[in-house]
């Protein structure tokens, strides 16, 4: 079996790319994933690895349109290895996440402190607006009665 849980800040924005004809897309970019224990025995301070992810189609739109650098998630995947070989005649290994999913880990107002990221959140449409710097829409007063739980 060859799946992957991750979860991490991405270093940078995505790469994304498409076809000539524009039917397919492909998004890369670079996850770092922190350690419990450090690389140096006598440092307390945790580091991290630095994964590559790649992913295709819907979910390489997905990236484009919502992750930028920062952005704290949890993607699941697979492994995969491969080589080429580069301008110079050497032989090049890589190894990448081929992501399926992805999922946020945190609030977008979090994110925007923590990272300094640019992401603006669209407008809140539907009856109670969004209060700014929060994640929940209000809900309007005298809608007790409509709701189906209480």
């Amino acid at each position: 079996m060859n799946r992957v849980i991750l979860m991490g800040r991405l270093t940078r924005d995505p790469e994304v790319r498409y076809s000539q004809d524009g039917t397919i897309s492909n998004a890369r970019y670079t996850l770092a994933v922190d350690r419990n224990v450090s690389r140096n025995a006598n440092d307390d301070q945790p580091t991290a690895d630095f994964i590559g992810c790649v992913c295709f189609g819907r979910t390489a739109e997905f990236v484009e349109k919502y992750l930028k650098k920062g952005t704290k998630i949890a993607v699941e995947g697979r492994i995969q290895t491969g080589s080429y070989t580069n301008k110079e005649g050497q032989r090049v290994y890589t190894t990448d996440v081929i992501v399926d999913r992805h999922e946020f880990c945190e609030s977008r107002g979090a994110s925007q402190e923590g990272s300094g990221s640019t992401y603006e959140a669209p407008a809140a449409n539907g009856a109670g607006g969004a209060d700014p710097g929060s994640d929940f829409m209000n809900i309007p007063d005298g809608i007790d009665e409509a709701l189906p739980f209480k």
